[in-house]
């Protein structure tokens, strides 16, 4: 055999390997959820409406996807939740300070086009745990590394002034 078709076969080969490469990784990933899998956290948050505004540098959260869970910790309020005292001397406000403005969520998600739809198995709100409840946010990827997240409807109504959150690649 020549060199110069020995090449060629050796090119072709290896071409071959990294198509099959490939293709196992997208599969071991989730196929066409591999993009969204990873480790995000809120960078900035758009909120339409009577109180419609921009929060460029929102509190902490942290939101994963794994191939087929998520899970959602997010501080909603502006400003840095107040500590509580020892739990011998809170009071009720003080407990609805600090954990009213908090998301806590986890459960599995479907993606279908550019929806996501969540069914939450654990959550802040038992109510959102019920059988049959469910969220559908549309999505879209901004490079690798910049998700863009909009609320879209529920198990009973599309969201009325539909935020949209930002969401910066951690992992």
């Amino acid at each position: 055999m020549r060199t110069s078709t020995k090449r060629l076969l050796a090119a072709g080969l290896l071409g071959v390997l990294i198509g099959v490469v490939q293709i196992v990784g997208s599969a071991q990933r989730g196929g066409s959820n591999s993009a969204v899998i990873g480790v995000w956290r809120v960078s900035e948050l758009t909120v339409t409406g009577p109180n419609a505004r921009k929060v460029t540098n929102p509190q902490p959260s942290v939101v994963i996807f794994t191939q087929r869970y998520f899970s959602i910790d997010e501080v909603t309020s502006n400003a840095p939740r107040p500590e509580l005292p020892p739990s011998d001397k809170r009071t009720d406000k003080q407990i609805a300070d600090a954990f009213g403005p908090f998301i806590a969520q986890a459960g599995t998600y479907e993606i279908k086009g550019n929806e996501i739809t969540y069914k939450r198995i654990a959550a802040k709100n038992p109510a959102t745990m019920r059988s049959g409840d469910f969220i559908v946010d549309t999505f879209k990827m901004e490079g690798k590394n910049t998700l863009w997240v909009t609320s879209k409807t529920n198990q009973n109504e599309p969201v009325a002034n539909p935020p949209t959150r930002k969401l910066t690649r951690l992992e």
